[in-house]
């Protein structure tokens, strides 16, 4: 597990004391703070320590929402600029206390001009170009494909094609379907809105809190912990449901997607491991007696065997001689230290990754 992912379970588990008092009056807030901290794993990032303070005020009922943001755009203010992040974790502080706002109100406009309030909502500031419709083609290189992307919308379809989308689900009678082909139903709508990815960046986020206020507004409470810990398994998910590369065998499914919905939705308790998505997931065969670990996938394995022939080496150095982006190290990284099978040495900024 990296010391991201480390911190950012570290975060969500200090807000969690609060439910495991029986406190059913700070709950909801509770309950909105975590899924805003665990959805800002879709774009990898982290809020900081001190976010979590606040958050801490704000469901204690001390301050509001607005000051909330107030805090963090004076503390930001007074903060050199960040040169290891770019500036990210200001962007997933101030984004996860908008989400976590958004998601304490009671009011929902399911539309295509609520879809995109959201946007604006969520990334003002941030993005210039938050709350407005992509103007250009976009490729994202995703880790469950290994580098590859799926084909988004052209930008001049966006519009129509949000459009139907959402006339469609409005026309749409849940009448008569039991509750799985609810959950499966709604999955492949949240799905489709996704994949025409409106925006030049901030999709999954988006996409994730419009789904949620949704379900509440369909009488679905989901306050679990799916989007406050399965985050990156929900956007892999919607990642393979939309992505088909027939030459190479990959066909897209809504396996996964449903078990999400399964688990938010119905309560179900399907299993949900972000490796079993990676489109190279078959495992390699290995020769007995070669002191290579078995149950590595292709990209896995390379990645290992560059770390483990004796020489230490840099998450920098491992892309580019596997060539793979660096989002697939950090990920094969963590499953390999998981495993027991290589260890960091040093920091987190100049340290080196070496058989464990």
């Amino acid at each position: 597990m990296t010391n991201e992912e480390d911190r950012r379970l570290e975060l969500i588990s200090e807000l969690e004391g609060y439910t495991r008092l029986g406190e059913p009056d700070k709950a909801e807030k509770v309950y909105a703070w975590r899924i805003a901290i665990g959805l800002q794993q879709t774009d990898g990032l982290t809020p900081s320590p001190y976010l979590i303070e606040t958050a801490k005020q704000n469901i204690e009922g001390l301050i509001t929402f607005d000051k909330v943001k107030e805090r963090l755009d004076s503390y930001y203010r007074s903060r050199p600029p960040e040169t290891d992040t770019g500036g990210r974790t200001e962007e997933a502080d101030k984004v996860s206390a908008r989400i976590a706002e958004i998601l304490s109100e009671k009011t929902f406009n399911f539309s295509v001009m609520g879809y995109t309030l959201i946007h604006k909502r969520l990334f003002s500031g941030i993005y210039s170009f938050a709350g407005d419709i992509r103007d250009y083609d976009i490729t994202k290189s995703e880790w469950a494909l290994d580098g590859g992307t799926v084909r988004y919308a052209r930008t001049d379809d966006i519009r129509t094609l949000l459009w139907q989308e959402f006339e469609q689900e409005k026309e749409f009678s849940y009448r008569g379907l039991t509750k799985k082909q609810t959950a499966e139903h709604i999955a492949r709508f949240v799905s489709a809105i996704w994949k025409i990815h409106a925006f030049g960046e901030g999709n999954t986020r988006t996409t994730a809190v419009f789904a949620i206020k949704y379900l509440h507004s369909l009488g679905f409470a989901v306050t679990n912990d799916m989007f406050a810990d399965n985050s990156w398994y929900f956007r892999n998910a919607l990642v393979r449901a939309n992505y088909s590369d027939l030459n190479s065998g990959v066909h897209s499914t809504n396996e996964y997607l449903d078990r999400f919905f399964g688990n938010l939705m119905l309560g179900e308790k399907n299993i949900l491991k972000n490796r079993e998505m990676h489109v190279l997931a078959s495992p390699v065969d290995v020769p007995e007696n070669t002191g290579v670990p078995d149950g590595l996938t292709a990209t896995e394995l390379k990645v290992f065997n560059a770390i483990a022939d004796g020489r230490l080496i840099t998450a920098d150095e491992i892309a580019e001689a596997v060539g793979v982006t660096g989002r697939t190290v950090k990920k094969i990284t963590s499953t390999l230290t998981e495993r027991g099978l290589i260890k960091r040495i040093g920091s987190k900024r100049s340290g080196r990754w070496v058989r464990a």
